[in-house]
């Protein structure tokens, strides 16, 4: 059979070179970013004075950015609880951001945020509850007990591993735990390093 003298062999049978690669292509979707403040200054007050901040974190986008600035002795218990459930509840990404002082529950709080900023000169503390019982002798017996092994559960979670368990077990005994910024800041670092310990063991075995 005649070769055709026009055509290469690949092209004659059929066969031609791939197009040369040119690099990836890039898609981008821009969406709007929103970042909002709430300064918690003060006291904290029963919840009906903060419906504002449930309900933006209830409301809020994935892409949106929520800074709680703290400055507070701490307050209502309740009050403190709600704000906490509402920021694990929330797609925004909520930054925590002690400012000055953060004592009782407004140290729970603190602790909650998807991200820890900590200025300098500032003072963390945290513990027990504190409260008034009414009723009969066995009811507030009873009070006590649920009340304590609440109070112990919700502190543990809240708060390990940013603190210890002798920490934890010295606050449910009464004990107050403080610490400055540099403490504050050397605890982060600590919990930082152990959660990347285990995605550089996993970096290793793919190796």
């Amino acid at each position: 059979m005649p070769r055709h003298p026009a055509l290469p062999d690949d092209e004659e049978n059929g066969m031609t070179d791939a197009e040369p690669f040119c690099g990836l292509a890039r898609y981008e979707r821009q969406m709007p970013i929103h970042q909002i403040s709430y300064y918690l200054c003060g006291e904290i007050r029963e919840p009906h004075h903060y419906t504002d901040l449930f309900y933006t974190l209830r409301t809020a986008a994935e892409t949106d950015l929520i800074y709680l600035h703290l400055n507070s002795p701490g307050g209502e218990f309740d009050t403190g609880l709600q704000i906490i459930n509402n920021i694990r509840a929330s797609e925004a990404h909520v930054v925590t951001v002690l400012e000055a002082r953060a004592f009782s529950m407004a140290a729970f709080i603190f602790l909650s945020g998807d991200e820890l900023i900590v200025h300098d000169n500032c003072q963390l503390m945290f513990h027990t509850y504190s409260g008034s019982l009414d009723g009969r002798g066995s009811e507030q017996q009873a009070q006590v007990a649920a009340v304590s092994s609440w109070f112990e559960k919700m502190t543990t979670r809240l708060c390990s591993p940013f603190l210890s368990d002798s920490e934890i077990s010295r606050i449910l005994k009464g004990s107050d735990v403080w610490m400055d910024s540099d403490g504050v800041r050397q605890r982060l670092m600590r919990m930082q390093r152990a959660r990347a310990r285990p995605a550089q063991r996993k970096v290793a075995k793919a190796d």
